[in-house]
């Protein structure tokens, strides 16, 4: 695969022929021409504005909108306690699919599945043990772009010194943490990583104050996997004239002369396959999909090119290669990560 082909990820619309197959009808027969569905997703703290993960989210459904004819809408959670009360309201609208958006719903919607087990959910980035037959969960390969932004971290340091900032100590953050180390270490085993979460997905401020203690501990590249606290971390990047990864979607708009790369995740693209497959009556309660490189779902903006050298492009070309030839398995946890030092 071509980077041209990877880097296009971000763009809206663009997606794999696999994400493409069948969504050729018109709304009328999607929806078999007599009913009219509604999907509704509930937000993390983040909101849905948090340019970020769950803004794809909702750009997901709003291309299931447009494109399939479904209604959509939204309710955002101000606090954790809001998670609860946004499911039930949603149930009480008679909502036919709920979304919960990020792992922090998981407890709920998992609880929600079992008061209401005639009402289906989408589990969006957080799987169960045992999946509630009455849920559908949509994984996403997150490590494998965070290992793409951590070769270009590597590589274009020129302290040495990268540092990443996660929202909180949860596995999926720490999927992003440690795909990122095995990036940099593969792109340069010399690389000092400073690590450190924010335990908050909205506190810019608290994004920003971490940043700059990295900076001042010689970090020039950063990457943030934290929902709206890349914005604070961002901005402080920018006005220390150093380099920021963003995450989820392409965040270059931030700060096009300061965002190295973004570690994209197609939240939109796997939830409009999901809702696409509902109004067609495939749903499958129970079960969990993951998708990854060869959905061409996860990977580097385009915008990537704007500040990276090709050579170094070329270098991630050729890693692209060898994660989809299955040569290379990017760690997801702590322990993977130390085995896959080991073997560097």
């Amino acid at each position: 695969m071509k980077l041209k082909k990877l880097v296009t990820l971000a763009m809206a619309g663009i997606i794999s022929a696999s994400f493409l197959t069948g969504c050729g009808g018109s709304t009328e027969s999607a929806n078999n021409g007599d009913e009219k569905y509604t999907i509704a997703m509930v937000t993390d703290v983040a909101g849905v504005n948090d340019q970020s993960f769950n803004q794809s989210a909702w750009e997901g459904l709003q291309r299931a909108e447009k494109e399939l004819g479904v209604e959509v809408k939204y309710l955002e959670s101000k606090q954790d306690a809001d998670y609860t009360t946004n499911i039930e309201t949603l149930v009480d609208e008679e909502v036919d699919l709920i979304l919960g958006v990020g792992a922090k719903l998981a407890p709920t919607i998992e609880e929600a599945a079992k008061n209401y087990p005639e009402q289906k959910f989408l589990m969006v980035d957080e799987t169960y043990e045992e999946i509630p037959s009455n849920v559908k969960s949509v994984l996403f390969d997150a490590e494998q772009s965070a290992y793409l932004v951590g070769l270009i971290a590597g590589k274009m340091s020129e302290t040495k010194n990268v540092g990443f900032i996660g929202g909180l100590d949860i596995p999926v953050i720490n999927t992003f943490k440690y795909g990122y180390m095995a990036g940099v270490k593969t792109a340069d085993a010399n690389c000092e990583i400073q690590a450190q979460y924010a335990n908050s997905f909205t506190d810019q401020a608290k994004g920003k104050a971490i940043a700059n203690q990295m900076i001042s501990k010689n970090a020039d590249t950063i990457f943030i996997a934290g929902g709206d606290v890349g914005t604070g971390a961002i901005e402080a990047i920018k006005e220390a004239g150093k380099y920021g990864i963003g995450v989820d979607r392409d965040q270059s708009d931030l700060a096009p002369e300061n965002v190295l790369t973004s570690a994209i995740k197609r939240v939109d693209a796997g939830i409009f396959e999901t809702v696409k497959d509902f109004v067609e009556g495939k749903f499958e309660g129970g079960t969990s999909t993951t998708y990854g490189l060869e959905e061409d779902a996860v990977g580097i903006p385009e915008s990537t090119k704007n500040l990276v050298p090709q050579d170094i492009l070329d270098f991630v070309n050729g890693q692209i290669e060898k994660l989809k030839a299955g040569e290379i398995s990017v760690p997801k946890t702590e322990e993977e990560y130390n085995k896959f030092i080991e073997n560097l």
